[in-house]
């Protein structure tokens, strides 16, 4: 070929390179001879004691208050007529009889996951409901379970995620044992997470536990979703029901979302019209396939330019109307902005210049017309703000963003004529064009230090994605957030990305993965994530969960060796100070001892490789930790890599 064949002077060396990302080129990177894939490691038990022989063998002591059924049966009976499939615990005292019911009554319905940690518990429930959509339920022990869980419950909370969770508790303070039931019970258990939790109750009848977990549900599962709490008094799990006839189950009614009002959209869909530049940003919009759908339909009607900013997969990847990773030009021409679903407009809107000394400038347009629709700013507290710095909008429509797009696509095509029609279809191409010259700018970038060892991200998510693409994948965990997988694949299903942890609460990847990866199992899916370091280290226990409940994921753990976050912040606080920077890897890096992974990954019964730090040994440990998920079992990587 000659130079004039090849305009952009794309070298052979280059192209080879990159012809494993995004799947787009059509040779593929070089693979090692196969290999068997290596059976996971089992660790053999230790045969039972003489104390387990005797309690496997001994009748209990018989209880005097002898019963046929509990509380807790009909508890369980309630859990039936809201489907939820799996409770995920780490066992205690306080929720005994709940816990007795499940086994007994209803055959271990529904499902019980054994977790280490109750922040563990509660951030698989995070990373199921955004996969599958409705929740799984959570229980934990008195003040001192809820209190490991509420890292993970705030994170819910700032991702408008529903989780179900409830707190067994011992409620009569003369009815406590002496001993840990003092210190772990409360007169008011919900105080400790009421700033994060959307609703919480304490019932004190089985009746009244109907209706609220009926309750609790349905508020959990309403726009703007979130986490609702119910604290279930031991008693009131564990005695005799009484009055068993007069019990009634409510029915958990059609939910429906609340849509914008009708005038407001209308008026939105005017200024949208008439605008040259109109731009739509996104974040967290998307909860089911549909909301993708109608995003799609809104931006063709009116071939504007669609900024994701990834809180759920909003909109396709490589659709020609993305122009994620174009925002500073683009919303430098928007006249008319339209943000759907937002948690930081500002944030976007600004950018800061400098970080140490805040200082920001303004991206947008100053004279642009911003139009919000989203119901977040519904549910803000005032110690807790996580919707960011107050922006000032010309038209606020409160309405869940995914129920109100068809009406106010609806009211756009009304007032489309010939003339608008066609300057839309110029606007369009101009953006596709645009999108082109940006995907390959992102493949020419990924080529950047490609046999570099550590190894660069991009490299590790083109190793990935090359493998993967032809499969029905969900990429469920991404330690490296939207950058090269949204640069780089194929993203157009909306359970292919569910973004992050809301909250930004450490401790959220991996078992929001394992929880993701556990919806995806009963579709068929292949589950991937990427997970940082620094993230493990808080819940490597996570591991056993996946691997005694058999839930299928290859976890690549981006190993920098550091916390990359503060070592860039020390480096720019010393450079501020004029102190150098040769003592800002104290405090930051995770190195001396390096941390092993997939040697922890096989203490927990997980397979693992690693830690990987030649860029040709990748590709050949991803297909064999691929085999082993294929085959029913967890699989982690880790992957030595350069922290950008």
């Amino acid at each position: 070929m000659s130079k004039s064949d090849n305009p952009r002077g794309i070298g052979r060396r280059n192209f080879l390179k990159g012809a494993a990302l995004a799947g787009t080129a059509t040779v593929t990177v070089p693979q090692a001879a196969e290999a068997a894939v290596p059976p996971v490691a089992k660790l053999k038990a230790p045969g039972p004691g003489p104390l387990q022989i005797a309690v496997e063998t001994t009748p209990p002591v018989k209880d005097p208050a002898t019963q046929t059924s509990s509380g807790g049966d009909f508890m369980v009976d309630v859990f039936k007529t809201l489907d939820i499939e799996y409770l995920a615990m780490n066992c205690a005292s306080s929720f005994r009889g709940l816990h007795e019911a499940v086994l007994n009554h209803n055959n271990n319905k529904p499902e019980i996951l054994t977790c280490p940690h109750e922040e563990i518990a509660v951030a698989m429930g995070h990373g199921y409901a955004k996969i599958e959509g409705k929740p799984m339920a959570f229980i934990c022990h008195g003040v001192v379970g809820l209190q490991h869980a509420t890292m993970a419950m705030y994170n819910a909370w700032c991702d408008r995620a529903p989780v179900y969770c409830m707190g067994g508790n011992i409620v009569e303070a003369d009815k406590r044992m002496p001993g840990a039931e003092w210190v772990h019970s409360a007169i008011d258990i919900g105080a400790l997470t009421r700033d994060f939790t959307k609703w919480d109750d304490q019932p004190t009848s089985l009746q009244h536990f109907a209706e609220s977990a009926v309750r609790a549900y349905r508020v959990a599962m309403t726009p703007p979703m979130a986490p609702v709490l119910l604290s279930l008094d031991a008693e009131l799990q564990e005695n005799p029901i009484k009055d068993a006839e007069s019990l009634r189950i409510p029915k958990l009614g059609k939910m429906m979302a609340p849509v914008g009002d009708s005038g407001s959209l209308a008026e939105a869909a005017k200024l949208l019209v008439s605008a040259e530049n109109p731009v739509i940003i996104c974040d967290r919009l998307a909860r089911t396939p549909a909301g993708m759908e109608r995003l799609v339909a809104l931006a063709e009607t009116l071939q504007c330019a669609v900024i994701d900013n990834a809180g759920r997969m909003n909109f396709p990847s490589r659709h020609p109307l993305n122009m994620s990773f174009r925002r500073g030009p683009v919303l430098a021409q928007a006249d008319v902005i339209l943000a759907i679903e937002m948690n930081d407009l500002w944030g976007v809107l600004n950018q800061f210049s400098d970080r140490v000394e805040r200082s920001y400038r303004r991206v947008a347009k100053k004279d642009a017309k911003i139009v919000t629709l989203g119901t977040r700013d519904m549910l803000i507290r005032a110690n807790y703000q996580d919707f960011s710095r107050y922006q000032d909008v010309d038209l606020a429509i409160t309405g869940d963003g995914e129920a109100s797009l068809p009406a106010l696509t609806e009211q756009v095509k009304k007032l489309v004529d010939d003339g608008r029609k066609s300057a839309f279809e110029v606007r369009g191409k101009k953006l596709a064009a645009a999108r082109l010259a940006m995907m390959d700018q992102a493949k020419s970038d990924a080529t950047i230090g490609w046999d570099a060892s550590p190894i660069t991200t991009a490299r590790m998510c083109a190793e990935v994605y090359a493998q993967i693409k032809d499969e029905d994948w969900s990429l469920v965990g991404n330690a490296i957030r939207n950058v090269w997988p949204h640069r780089l694949w194929d993203i157009k299903k909306s359970y292919q990305w569910n973004g992050g942890a809301g909250g930004a609460g450490i401790g959220y990847n991996l078992p929001a993965s394992i929880g993701a990866a556990l919806a995806n199992k009963k579709h068929g899916r292949l589950t991937v994530a990427f997970g940082g370091d620094g993230d493990f280290n808080f819940v490597p226990g996570a591991l056993w969960t996946a691997a005694h409940h058999k839930i299928p994921l290859l976890y690549i753990v981006h190993n920098n060796r550091a916390y990359h976050q503060e070592l860039m912040y020390l480096q720019a606080m010393a450079a501020r100070h004029g102190r150098g920077i040769t003592n800002t890897l104290i405090g930051t890096t995770l190195i001396e001892p390096n941390i092993d992974y997939a040697t922890v990954a096989k203490g927990y019964g997980v397979y693992g490789e690693g830690p990987i730090t030649d860029p040709k040994d990748l590709a050949p440990a991803i297909k064999r930790a691929l085999a082993v998920v294929k085959s029913g079992a967890p699989a982690l990587i880790d992957v030595v890599t350069d922290p950008r």
